[in-house]
């Protein structure tokens, strides 16, 4: 019996062996297979631009990828909204645009139409007076001139005397001295009288303009 059962034991052991080789070598491979699917799977991860960039520069000179500007935000300068030389050349003020103080126009004296500058002006009687020899200037007395007398205007004083009922008018130089009659202010040589009146009206109502 006892060399029944000792057989018995060296043929399980027989069997045994092969089983628990198989086993171990399975689990070899098992554990293999698994290694090399780990080493396969970080051997293919490609490298990003961002490393390869990164990497070929120094620690110093790269910036933290949170601090760099997106490309899209950097502000851009059109050419276009520079102003050109020639579009500011064109700009000019224009002359209405600048205000001109309003100047009060200044009374001046009139002007008669022989060009003489009116600096006194009235209205009384004249005569005329055609006799004779002096003036109280010392000249000869010209009936026919175109001169008269005055009370008190300086000599060569030029005057124009203006008929009132027809409007005709005569400038006369003073050389004389008169009328001495109450009421009357000019008395007019005869040539000067008939170019404004007739001499039958002896006196007119006269307008008299002092010229300068």
């Amino acid at each position: 019996m006892l060399t029944l059962s000792g057989r018995h034991i060296a043929i399980r052991r027989r069997h045994l062996i092969p089983l628990i080789a198989g086993t171990v070598a399975a689990i070899a491979l098992i554990g293999g297979a698994v290694a090399t699917v780990n080493m396969g799977s970080d051997d293919a991860k490609p490298a990003s631009a961002s490393d390869l960039i990164d990497g070929s520069r120094s620690a110093d000179t790269r910036a933290d990828r949170g601090d760099r500007p997106s490309p899209s935000s950097s502000p851009s300068v059109s050419p276009s909204a520079s102003a050109s030389p020639s579009a500011s050349a064109q700009v000019s003020k224009s002359p209405e645009a600048t205000k001109t103080p309003s100047k009060t126009p200044t009374k001046k004296p009139s002007t008669n139409p022989t060009g003489g500058v009116v600096t006194n002006t009235g209205t009384c009687k004249a005569s005329y007076y055609a006799s004779g020899s002096r003036t109280a200037n010392g000249e000869s007395f010209d009936p026919n001139g175109m001169t008269a007398a005055h009370k008190e205007l300086p000599f060569n004083t030029r005057v124009r005397v203006t008929n009132m009922a027809n409007g005709k008018s005569v400038v006369v130089r003073i050389n004389d001295r008169g009328p001495f009659v109450a009421g009357r202010c000019l008395d007019l040589a005869r040539g000067a009288f008939v170019s404004i009146a007739s001499v039958s009206a002896g006196v007119i109502n006269a307008k008299y303009e002092v010229l300068k």
